[in-house]
Formats: C-alpha cells, sequence, structure tokens
C-alpha cells in the first residue's frame, strides 16, 4: 500500500554547519518525487535522515502520519530501502548474498534463507537486468553492475518507501533509460518513490513532483514543469535554461550564464 512521506521542519549540522536547515516537504503516495540541488544543497543527508542514518537535529520524519522516530529499526526498514549514490562492494560475498540481505527485516529468528526469499532475490535481480550476475562475486562488478545489484537488494526489502541516491550514477545512457523506467512502473506498482536527481532533464521526465534545495533549504516545490522554471534554475545552479519542445516533450537546454566567472584552471602539481 502507498504511504505518503512528510518532513516537517527537519533540520542536521554536520561541522558546525546546518547542511539542511528546517526542510518541509511531502512526497505523495505512489508517486516519483524528485529531490534536486547543486553539490553541497542538502539531497543526499536530506535522504539519509529520512531512513535514519543520520540523526534528526530537529523536527520529525513521518510515514502516513506516523512518526519514524517512534518505530523500531526494524520495522522502518521494512517499509523504507535506499540505495546510497556509491554504495561500497561487500567483499567476498557473492551477488544473490547480497541481494538476500535485503530479506533481513524479514528473517525469522533463526536467520536461514527460505526459498521464497531466494525466489524473491532472483525475481529482483531480474527486474533491475541483473539476473546474470546472481553468482558472480560483488567485488568484481562495475560500478554500474553494483548499483543495480544494490537496487536488487532494496526492492527485495518489499519497501513502502524507496529512497534513491544519484541512481543513474555509473550507469551508460541506455541502463539510465532502463532504470527510470523500473522507477516509474514500482510507482505504478504502488511503491513511493524519492530520489536526489542530478539531471534536470530526467526530473522533468520521470518525477510526479520536485522539490529544489538551495543551501539545506528548499527554494521550491511542486509539479516538474511548475517548478523547473528558467527563473529557478538560473537562481539555484546559476545557469541558463532555455525550454524546448523534442519528441513531443519539453525539455531543458542548459548552458552558461552570460557573464558568468570562469572557473581558475589550476596547473597541475609537479
Amino acid at each position: 500500500m502507498s504511504e505518503t512521506l512528510q518532513t516537517s521542519r527537519v533540520a542536521f549540522r554536520a561541522g558546525g554547519r546546518l547542511v539542511v536547515d528546517g526542510v518541509d516537504i511531502t512526497a505523495p503516495a505512489g508517486a516519483v518525487t524528485g529531490v534536486l540541488g547543486p553539490n553541497g544543497s542538502g539531497k543526499t543527508s536530506l535522504l539519509r535522515l529520512v531512513v535514519g542514518v543520520l540523526p534528526l537535529e530537529t523536527g520529525a520524519v513521518l510515514l502516513d502520519g506516523v512518526d519514524l522516530a517512534r518505530i523500531t529499526r526494524r520495522d522502518r526498514a521494512r517499509r523504507i530501502a535506499l540505495v546510497a549514490q556509491d554504495a561500497a562492494p561487500d567483499t567476498g560475498l557473492d551477488v544473490l548474498d547480497v541481494v538476500l540481505l535485503g530479506r533481513t527485516p524479514h528473517a525469522s529468528r533463526w536467520g536461514t534463507d527460505r526459498a521464497s526469499d531466494v525466489a524473491l532475490a532472483r525475481r529482483c535481480l531480474a527486474r533491475t537486468g541483473a539476473a546474470d550476475l546472481a553468482g558472480r562475486p560483488l567485488a568484481t562488478l562495475s560500478g554500474g553492475e553494483r548499483q543495480r545489484v544494490h537496487l536488487a537488494a532494496a526492492l527485495a526489502q518489499e519497501p513502502r518507501l524507496l529512497l534513491l541516491d544519484e541512481p543513474t550514477n555509473h550507469l551508460d545512457v541506455a541502463a539510465q533509460l532502463a532504470l527510470l523506467g523500473l522507477v516509474r512502473s514500482l510507482a505504478a506498482d504502488g511503491v513511493t518513490v524519492v530520489m536526489a536527481v542530478h539531471d534536470l532533464n530526467h526530473a522533468l521526465s520521470t518525477c510526479d513532483h520536485v522539490v529544489v534545495l538551495a543551501a539545506g533549504r528548499v527554494r521550491a516545490a511542486g509539479p516538474p514543469a511548475d517548478v523547473l522554471t528558467p527563473d529557478v534554475i538560473e537562481e539555484v545552479y546559476g545557469v541558463r535554461a532555455d525550454v524546448v519542445e523534442a519528441a513531443g516533450r519539453r525539455v531543458l537546454v542548459l548552458s552558461e550564464r552570460e557573464g558568468a566567472a570562469r572557473p581558475v584552471e589550476q596547473s597541475p602539481r609537479r
């Protein structure tokens, strides 16, 4: 069953700086919500606050009105899964074992893998396009292959809320499009998806709702076509955006803002 995610005035401080500063967002149930913003805007930290990896300084995270601070970590893991941007390889584990780790919140007290868990893990690998990797050691995979395996492990949790941090990272163009299609199909199946997005056109084509962060605060939120305007993009990213029509949909063409300072090229160290 789909569940709505809400954050209420959440804040997180690192190194004396507010990385997430009083953020209120709503991610509608059964929809794809994109969290956008330049590097350092707080996207990854916000996702980690939701899943409980980082501690809240203030505020609350609610899933269908339930404060997640009031439920156990096991129950939270049954409802929420996070796929990190650069999940480290688990040396010594093969791919199927990694995906079966996603069943841990649902495991019996004896912790043995049931035949139904193995069958589910294989279905999740197939859904992410990684079925042929099942017997390989995770440490031998490319970054893109590992990304698909960790996504399969998250699906094996059978979450109601799936958090994705830059899910197209390490993927080639064809794999990116396949993953974005999978994200849409998961939402159609009733999973609430919240993903940090780097590519504005991916957000425009895939998301039902977007939240734009700047310096740890919400700058704008709403339907992508209403939020990803040239004015907002120039203010937040410092680039020019032109909206064009291509293949029956809106596409953003980004270019350097006229008069913008160019980065200083440094000589290589000797």
